[in-house]
């Protein structure tokens, strides 16, 4: 015996076409067995790596959310920064900008949006000199907080 609103599906499909029902079925199972949505933790610390093409040294480098740290010609400024439980698959995320000082002393921003660690290809910079990506997130680091921290 089928049920009123799989009759109504049905119909549905019908109208818009099979292939868009398709997704629209696996959405919907998707919907059903994952209720539960993962924790999300922020974190007062992003962790970057950066490459300086001229002497080919990669650094880590922690950074206090909301403050400017300086690799070489690159100001790295996280807002915030992600990521999950470690009972959780990994995902972490931090929304960064990186602004360039010219010779000059003028600033120029290259960089304003999201950052991903699980593909730093995806969303680092890249400098003709300098390469800044995250690469993690922390609740705390040895670096010293910034002066205007309570």
């Amino acid at each position: 015996m089928m049920k009123t609103g799989m009759l109504d599906k049905l119909k549905f499909c019908r109208l818009i076409g099979i292939a868009l029902c398709g997704l629209i079925g696996v959405g919907a199972f998707f919907a059903s067995t994952h209720n539960a949505v993962a924790e999300r933790l922020n974190n007062p610390v992003a962790v970057f790596a950066g490459l300086d093409k001229i002497t080919g040294r990669i650094i880590a480098f922690d950074v206090y959310i909301d403050e400017t740290v300086q690799f070489g010609a690159l100001q790295v400024t996280p807002r915030v920064c992600y990521s999950r439980p470690p009972t959780e698959p990994p995902n972490t995320t931090s929304f960064v900008e990186v602004d360039e000082v010219t010779l000059h002393n003028e600033i120029r921003r290259l960089f304003g949006g999201w950052m991903f660690a699980s593909s730093p290809g995806l969303k680092g910079v890249e400098h003709a000199v300098y390469d800044v990506w995250l690469t993690g997130c922390k609740q705390e680091t040895e670096v010293a907080p910034p002066a205007n921290s309570g």
